[in-house]
């Protein structure tokens, strides 16, 4: 049986290039309604490469802070060549990005 990570780690492989999806959203679709800091822990401890931990922002369309900000600017990095603009005060349109399985 898989782990509550792992779980979280399959719908993160999901998410499609240029795609976003909240901490809410993936907790949802893996199993785990209403944990949504359950999956920010999951990837706080991610060591897999190919999942793609910078598509996924919280419910307001933002980058969540981190306790190292260098990681909040790759992600928005990362994001930015996926095609995903953010507003000036910091915000992606969920309407426009968000990944509707």
């Amino acid at each position: 049986m898989p782990s509550t990570y792992e779980k979280i780690y399959a719908v993160v492989k999901k998410i499609p290039y240029g795609r976003v999806a909240t901490y809410g959203q993936v907790a949802g679709l893996a199993g785990i309604p209403r944990q949504a800091r359950q999956v920010g822990y999951a990837l706080n401890h991610l060591t897999d490469n190919d999942i793609p931990w910078h598509r996924v922002i919280n419910a307001r369309g933002e980058i969540s802070g981190r306790s190292n900000p260098d990681y909040a600017r790759l992600q928005r990095i990362l994001l930015e060549e996926e095609g995903i603009t953010f507003s000036p005060d910091g915000r992606t349109s969920l309407t426009r990005f968000l990944w509707k399985p």
